[in-house]
């Protein structure tokens, strides 16, 4: 059974197969949402429930994956917190602010999504929780280390974490995810989520940034 932690990088975990196995499960959540079963993913994956129960468990194990799988295309850049400085800082917010909205502005996660909210106190299943824990709660633990980097290189300034954290979720997002689960159908081109990456990011070296450090656009 493959054995996948929230917090690392599912992409380096899966082979493969396993990979081309939970974008099928992608797929048939965008189109048959709750419909979404063991046999079904094995027939589309061309392969045996009996591999699927070797590899993931159950249909919660399946779904588990498949949520680890999606998020881990929000990459962390890392960073060197000896000689961390504001520009390298800079561009791994940058990116991690553009690939999230990448990944959530997608048919696959905008389906997924749909679905977990829909079950969230229903009983089916816990695929809220597991979307919870396995997506945005486990983004924030990759992503903490850069902050509390940035905090010890003295490029920013905060007292907890978990509240930076939040407010730069907040900043990245706004309204877009909420607008796209309801069907708005936002122009989300390349070009515009790189520019609202770098306004975010912006927008949270203000907030968060050092008064003794200089700010991004300075540089």
């Amino acid at each position: 059974m493959l054995q996948a932690s929230a917090d690392i990088d599912t992409s380096e975990t899966l082979t493969e197969r396993q990979k081309a196995v939970l974008d099928a499960a992608l797929r048939l959540l965008v189109e048959e949402g709750d419909n979404l079963t063991m046999t079904a993913v094995a027939r589309r994956a061309s392969c045996s429930k009996e591999t699927l129960y070797k590899w993931f468990g159950d249909r919660d194990g399946l779904l588990t994956a498949t949520v680890q799988w999606q998020a881990s295309k929000v990459r962390v850049v890392p960073v060197d917190g000896e000689r961390l400085d504001l520009a390298s800082l800079t561009a791994s917010l940058e990116g991690f602010a553009a690939d999230w909205l990448k990944v959530i502005s997608s048919d696959t996660s905008i389906a997924l999504n749909r679905v977990a909210v829909g079950h969230a106190g229903s009983g089916k299943d816990d695929l809220g929780a597991i979307v919870l824990e396995n997506g945005r709660f486990a983004l924030a633990r990759r992503l903490k280390p850069v902050l509390l980097a940035g905090k010890q290189a003295g490029l920013l300034d905060f007292t907890d974490a978990d509240t930076a954290f939040r407010s730069f979720f907040g900043l990245v997002a706004r309204d877009v995810q909420i607008r796209l689960l309801l069907g708005d159908r936002l122009e989300l081109t390349e070009a515009a989520i790189g520019g609202d990456a770098v306004r975010a990011t912006q927008q949270f070296l203000a907030l968060f940034g050092a008064k003794t450090g200089r700010r991004a656009t300075d540089l």
